[in-house]
């Protein structure tokens, strides 16, 4: 029987993080998954999806090339080739981590992982034949699969969750997306850009869940004027197959009217779930809450289980691939015996690749003042930056929510051109605790898009340029 210092069950973000994170400190360390390396993120999520975002934008660039003087046609679009570069773009993502982890000299089990006890892992391969292995260390990071809602089976072609949408090939003339979440988002913006007639529906009265309601807002307004109906506050109360061969009709609730919608494809897209059934973990006494999420200590992410820790999709803290990534240098090294920084969920970077992007870190205004903070705002408008206007990109803001006793920014919230990359000065200014006078008096160039962030950090000071 094969023994190691830590096996890891699931080669997502997490799993494979802490795999590469772990052997890079030294530890033999052994990783176990099902499917594909990379898990959710790499294969059927974050990096497939943004490469459909990447071909939207590329396809929107093109059709407005004549503002710039460059006369190219009226574009069309080849899915057929979008599709298939992003799995080349996959295909060598996963390729470049499973080399790193053999380089790394991580031992790879192809396989269902079951914990069959404190320190103990049975692998069960496609073949049905089983294998035993032992570890001073488990971490489990089994990450999640799409949820669903009531009445609405998927069955992978009219009535579908993400993991089926990125790979539609031809592309379906019409969906009805129940979602506006990050996902839902998402495909509206992509598939909106390349033809797609697209009805949103939400039932909360804000798209993208926790984020500043103005920068939801923002993006609401963005999407109508791209011919996306969106319905916020909706009840989605079943579908049934259309009197037009090949469509769904959708029912649902706006605004007190029974309505109804003839597509060619529903996505569902309400969130995700932990993966976490079936695997063991009741059995070898890790306690899981009525949702499914693993129980763990939120300091060192061990669970009930000594020896045992849990981090990623599976746990219930922001389901991102960079807060995985995070969670697992805390347990390898709480596992080394060290003592990790906690990982700080409030001020955590949220990223939305929708056009216009939307980004932020740390509090909005709601939540700073519940917290008992005096609450300062500013805001810069991106129609004032030069880099914008020459992008072509005015709409949209940078906003600083900030103390006023102390100038200490508590949040950074973007909507607008690059607002993903534009996130990290200000993630590193909230999670530092930087005054705005310390950021508003450091120089940034001109012209760039970063502007914006300075400018608004130097009028929270009181004074300011423009």
């Amino acid at each position: 029987m094969a023994r190691f210092d830590v096996v890891v069950i699931g080669g997502g973000p997490g799993g494979y993080g802490a795999a590469l994170y772990g052997a890079s400190a030294g530890l033999n360390v052994a990783l176990v998954e099902a499917r594909d390396i990379g898990g959710t993120c790499l294969n059927r999520g974050c990096i497939p999806a943004k490469e459909l975002l990447q071909t939207a934008e590329v396809f929107r660039t093109v059709a407005g090339a004549g503002e710039f003087g460059v006369q190219v046609g009226a574009p069309s679009i080849d899915w057929t080739q979008a599709v298939k570069r992003q799995g080349q773009v996959v295909s060598r993502l996963v390729k470049g981590t499973t080399g790193l982890l053999g380089r790394r000299e991580v031992a790879m089990y192809a396989g269902f992982g079951r914990l069959a006890g404190a320190g103990v892992v049975d692998v069960m391969g496609s073949d049905g034949a089983g294998e035993r292995i032992e570890a001073d260390a488990v971490i489990l990071a089994t990450g999640s699969a799409p949820a669903t809602i009531p009445g609405f089976d998927i069955d992978g072609d009219r009535i579908c969750t993400s993991d089926q949408a990125l790979f539609w090939d031809p592309l379906p003339r019409s969906v009805a997306i129940v979602g506006a979440g990050v996902i839902g988002a998402e495909f509206a913006s992509a598939l909106t850009d390349v033809g797609v007639q697209v009805l949103l529906l939400e039932a909360l009265p804000k798209m993208l869940g926790s984020s500043d309601p103005e920068l939801s807002e923002h993006l609401r307004k963005e999407l109508v004027k791209r011919r996306v109906d969106v319905r916020l506050g909706a009840s989605v109360t079943g579908h049934r197959p259309a009197e037009t061969p090949g469509m769904e009709t959708i029912a649902f609730t706006h605004s007190g009217e029974d309505l109804e919608a003839d597509v060619e494809k529903v996505l569902v897209a309400v969130g995700r779930r932990p993966y976490t059934g079936g695997m063991g973990f009741a059995e070898a006494g890790v306690a899981v809450d009525a949702r499914g999420f693993i129980e763990v200590d939120p300091e060192t992410l061990r669970t009930s289980v000594d020896g045992v820790w849990a981090l990623g999709d599976c746990i219930a803290t922001p389901a991102l691939a960079h807060v995985a990534y995070a969670e697992a240098m805390v347990a390898i090294r709480a596992i080394l015996g060290e003592a990790p920084a906690p990982v700080n969920y409030d001020g955590v970077p949220w990223c939305v690749y929708t056009h216009p992007e939307v980004a932020w870190a740390g509090l909005d205004e709601d939540e700073a003042r519940a917290r008992g903070y005096e609450v300062e705002v500013v805001k810069t408008n991106y129609a004032a930056i030069g880099r914008a206007m020459i992008l072509g990109e005015t709409k949209g803001f940078v906003k600083i929510v900030a103390d006023a006793k102390t100038g200490r920014m508590l949040g950074v919230h973007i909507v607008g051109p690059w607002a993903t990359e534009q996130l990290t000065e200000g993630y590193l200014s909230v999670n530092w605790e930087a005054t705005a006078a310390e950021l508003g008096h450091l120089v940034h160039a001109h012209p760039t898009l970063s502007e914006a962030m300075g400018e608004s950090a130097l009028r929270l000071t009181g004074r300011s340029i423009h």
